[in-house]
């Protein structure tokens, strides 16, 4: 079948056959229906996460399951079917590590992907991306990478669950722990950005400030519930949301950036005990530097938000019950449908801001 294949850093992806195996034990093969194009992606073309070419692209996916390996019971989940409409995560929980046990699931240290790799023709293993390789038209996962939801949801929406829009609402609903009231400054304002913004909107965050360099990413913002805009690129964000909050500062802020300079931004812009959380990937060599009696003085937390605490067999559902009932709008995210072949473009348009998610519709 077909995928897109990245074969050396920075150089254009590729459309070729690979062979995908049958599902062994407590795998489950999926046909996938819709799949996001994510920075991620990007960075694994480009070698930011591994130099483990070639790798196998995609990892925002829903689909549906075509084949099973010997049923395996997924921790705090039922047993998979052939036919299940299914959303993809990279974070499959182990029930057994630490974290688990302590009933802390979604910190798991031990997640599963399924143990056997796709290959290219010539039997190359592939690396797929995140574990899941979705930029194909069937995909090998664990069974605990499928989450079941209701199968009348839109797949090009849901899809965006499986990573970045999951991460921003994560962010704000359960990292940020954004209450009824609350006062939110969300800082950077793309796919995650703007599902924080969303989040914060759908815990009833009284104040939702979007801060960024971009006016048309604001624009997006304001669509999925900010209820103020700072454009960072012209005013000191510090100070204009500080001007937003009655000069305090604000409950929560989110760095959707990753970003020393950002973070440090966010930092100073939380009123005092607020909460800071860092949603947005740095890169390996980025370093900030904080006054250690400000650290003190202004009390509250720093908290880092893996996969925004999201624990999907919990999560997954209720955001598309959410969605199903109008109450959340993920159908906003999807810029454009495009097909298999237009991964670079998208690449191209993400690169420029111009589009939250491009979201590749297969029909293999």
């Amino acid at each position: 079948m077909r995928g897109v294949v990245a074969r050396g850093k920075g150089r254009p992806v590729s459309l070729e056959t690979i062979v995908v195996p049958s599902p062994g034990p407590g795998e489950a093969l999926v046909k996938v229906l819709a799949c996001g194009v994510c920075h991620t992606d990007l960075h694994y073309r480009d070698g930011g996460i591994s130099d483990n070419f070639p790798f196998l692209l995609g990892h925002e996916a829903a689909g549906v399951v075509e084949e099973i390996g010997t049923p395996v019971t997924r921790p705090g989940s039922a047993d998979l079917a052939v036919g299940d409409f299914v959303v993809l995560n990279w974070r499959a929980v182990c029930g057994a590590c630490r974290a688990c046990r302590r009933g802390r699931p979604w910190h798991c240290f031990s997640t599963h992907n399924a143990s056997r790799p796709m290959t290219l023709a010539d039997g190359m293993p592939l690396t797929a991306a995140l574990g899941i390789g979705a930029f194909a038209e069937r995909t090998l996962v664990h069974a605990g990478q499928c989450t079941k939801v209701d199968p009348s949801a839109r797949p090009e929406a849901v899809s965006l669950l499986g990573c970045g829009v999951s991460a921003g609402l994560g962010a704000a609903m359960l990292t940020g722990a954004v209450g009824p009231g609350d006062s939110v400054a969300v800082f950077g304002c793309g796919g995650v950005g703007c599902a924080a913004v969303a989040g914060a909107r759908f815990a009833g965050a009284r104040i939702v400030i979007a801060v960024d360099l971009d006016a048309r990413k604001l624009e997006a913002a304001v669509g999925l519930g900010a209820t103020a805009t700072v454009l960072a690129s012209e005013v000191d964000p510090v100070e204009a949301v500080r001007a937003l909050t009655d000069g305090l500062g604000a409950d929560v802020c989110i760095d959707a950036v990753g970003d020393p300079r950002v973070f440090e931004q966010a930092f100073y812009s939380r009123d005092l005990a607020g909460t800071l959380v860092q949603v947005g990937v740095p890169r390996s060599d980025m370093r900030f530097d904080l006054p250690m009696l400000e650290l003190f003085g202004r009390g509250g937390s720093i908290r880092p938000s893996w996969y925004g605490d999201c624990l999907p067999s919990r999560d997954f559902p209720v955001f598309v019950d959410a969605y199903l009932q109008g109450r959340l709008d993920l159908d906003a995210f999807v810029s454009e449908t495009i097909t298999i072949e237009g991964i670079e473009e998208a690449f191209e348009k993400m690169a420029r801001g111009e589009v939250l998610r491009s979201v590749v519709v297969l029909d293999g």
